[in-house]
């Protein structure tokens, strides 16, 4: 538990004595690298002094230009160690309510992350639109095809939006399997246990190949990609 307070303790002072200064020059330069940057340290080093590490394997198989990064979900410890082993800079597709959060919330918005109102279609289309055209104009996003945290860390159906988003955008998807993250901080958890985390980045799937309509397609594949680079425990019952 002391680790746990240790890491919180550590994001808020961080957020609040280095966050903040990066956030206005952000706002007044218009440049997102440092913000995602000291935003990609301050992840990394939150989980560090929680005792967590992150091993990346299958970083060849990122393809030079835009992507989407479709990875599974189990833990809130997910989405730093994801972004603190890419080696470039992304936008997250996340859930409206954590653009809430006091000065974390709008880095996220300054970052030109995109948040999905999952309550409201209409909302959530616009927002599937928007993150569509910042990927043609070049800027790579991860996403959480499951929409939530899993219960048990196996992997769960897919929803169609960021699926959608690739096709219409036209960028390939590489499927992440982020293995360990279920022990690490159990979904309903507070606490940070001690452990390795392991991100396996799978070879790239082409979304020019499908139309809009063929979206679950495209999603079978990724999802059975991603099944298959999981540890037992993590995949589907049907695939374990």
């Amino acid at each position: 538990m002391i680790r746990t307070v240790l890491a919180v303790l550590f994001l808020c002072l961080f957020a609040l004595f280095v966050g903040l200064p990066v956030m206005l020059y952000t706002f007044l330069t218009g440049s997102k690298e440092t913000l995602f940057r000291v935003g990609q340290f301050c992840g990394v080093w939150t989980l560090r002094v929680g005792g967590v590490t992150t091993r990346a394997e299958g970083l060849e198989n990122i393809p030079a230009g835009t992507c989407l990064f479709a990875a599974n979900h189990a833990s809130n410890t997910d989405p730093p160690a994801i972004v603190g082993v890419i080696p470039r800079r992304v936008a997250i597709l996340l859930k409206k309510s954590l653009l809430a959060i006091p000065i974390i919330g709008p880095a996220f918005r300054l970052g030109g992350f995109v948040a999905v109102d999952r309550g409201n279609a209409e909302e959530a289309l616009a927002s599937i639109n928007l993150a569509v055209q910042r990927a043609k104009e070049g800027l790579s996003f991860l996403a959480f095809p499951e929409g939530t945290r899993s219960r048990d860390g196996r992997l769960q159906p897919f929803k169609h939006g960021v699926f959608r988003m690739a096709i219409q955008a036209g960028i390939p998807v590489v499927p992440v399997a982020c293995a360990g993250a279920h022990r690490i901080m159990p979904r309903n958890s507070m606490r940070i246990k001690p452990g390795e985390m392991v991100v396996r980045f799978c070879p790239p799937i082409d979304a020019t190949a499908y139309q809009p309509a063929d979206w679950g397609e495209l999603a079978r594949r990724v999802h059975a990609a991603i099944a298959a680079a999981l540890p037992a425990d993590q995949r589907p019952i049907s695939a374990s």
